[in-house]
């Protein structure tokens, strides 16, 4: 069951800077406050209270989300000669397919108990599809409008189930300078400001991404491993998965090693000089950026590990067919990530390792999961199924 929130201070109540005008959410972040820095402060942000599930009857879908299933991976493991026990964290368990419903409800509520979102109200927001599909269905239940902005890139699933919900959807074309008319910062300033009384929740910049998973994620996963996590790997798209369970696990286990996996065509991975590559784009959605969003904290982060497609795709599809978990693309990045970390890291008999997986195979079915279309970018070798003489000429 969801956790119940605390009162929030108005003082820290978020206004997006692209409310104002377009701009890119790589602004510093203004707040100050850590626990170890503040040892007799409470976060300004407020606190959700999280508890186990009690398995009863649930007086709304949103208090679904939440107490997701930590898995043990068996067939991998032993197939790659790793003897430490892997859980995957499966996100994509949530009502809405993903993990960005944690941070939309928070940023909702959040924003609801600020008066900054009142009833009748048009949230609008730019996304690679898993927070619109997050949006669109926690407006469906409130009764907000929404429109979302979503780069050409990605999967027309995506799109559909967002229209299915209710949403208004808005294709910007990639290339194009994300502040420009047609960017996806530009084109969302531009539909706040010609549609009344609308907001932006801003989830690049918004704290309440990164709190909803410092309050509530973090503590699922270290109650469900009994307090003994010796590894965590995440990849970062806004940043609030990795900021808000990293910041957390730094106090309460210093010592496990925090992971972070990215895909080549990012930036977000340290030291800077890793990220240097000719590959100039990835078919991985929702994770990685060439801008550092604002409420991203990497400082966390042990180490980093780039992945290249052709890894992070087929390992996906090995999560689906060898553990029967029907993850997504950015899934694939993190448990590739995973493999390597494990096997450098050199974990044996009775260290834990949990594997955030943030997506779920429903919103790519036309897209990794299908042996052609793998083929046809060369991440898998295309088979001669008809036994054509002309084929390898």
């Amino acid at each position: 069951m969801s956790p119940e929130p605390r009162n929030r201070d108005p003082e820290y109540c978020f206004r997006s800077p692209l409310e104002d005008h377009p701009t890119l959410p790589n602004r510093p972040p203004k707040c100050p406050w850590k626990k170890d820095l503040h040892k007799t402060e409470q976060s300004p942000h407020g606190k959700w209270d999280w508890k186990p599930s009690d398995g009863k009857i649930l007086p709304s879908i949103l208090k679904a989300v939440g107490n997701t299933p930590l898995v043990k991976m068996n067939k991998i493991p032993k197939a790659e000669n790793i003897e430490c026990e892997i859980y995957g964290k499966c996100e994509f368990m949530n009502p809405g397919g993903s993990i960005k419903e944690r941070m939309l409800i928070r940023c909702i509520e959040d924003a609801e108990k600020c008066g900054t979102l009142k009833p009748g109200m048009t949230i609008i927001e730019t996304t690679s599809g898993n927070t619109g599909i997050a949006l669109a269905w926690v407006c469906a239940i409130k009764d907000y409008k929404c429109i979302i902005v979503l780069p050409d890139k990605s999967s027309k699933e995506k799109e559909d189930i967002m229209k299915a919900f209710g949403a208004t959807v808005v294709r910007v074309p990639m290339g194009e300078p994300d502040i420009s008319e047609n960017g996806k910062y530009g084109k969302t300033h531009y539909l706040h400001k010609t549609t009344p009384n609308s907001i932006i929740l801003d989830q690049f910049s918004n704290p309440s991404n990164a709190v909803a998973h410092y309050d509530v994620t973090a503590e699922e996963i270290y109650y469900q491993c009994d307090g003994q996590v010796d590894m965590i790997v995440i990849a970062a798209g806004t940043g609030g998965t990795m900021t808000g369970i990293g910041r957390k696990f730094k106090e309460i286990s210093p010592n496990t090693i925090i992971i972070g996996a990215d895909p080549y065509s990012s930036k977000f991975a340290q030291p800077d000089k890793i990220n240097e590559t000719n590959v100039k784009f990835s078919e991985v959605e929702g994770i990685g950026d060439t801008i550092i969003p604002t409420i991203c904290d990497r400082t966390n982060i042990d180490k980093w590990y780039k992945l290249y497609d052709i890894e992070s795709l087929n390992v996906a599809r090995r999560l689906i067919k060898e553990e029967g978990l029907l993850v997504g693309l950015s899934s694939g990045v993190i448990m590739a990530g995973a493999l390597k970390a494990v096997k450098e890291y050199n974990l044996g008999k009775g260290k834990k390792v949990v594997v955030v997986l943030p997506d779920g195979t429903r919103n790519y079915l036309t897209k990794f999961i299908v042996d052609q279309w793998m083929e046809q970018r060369k991440l898998l070798p295309a088979v001669n199924t008809r036994n054509h003489w002309w084929w390898d000429i």
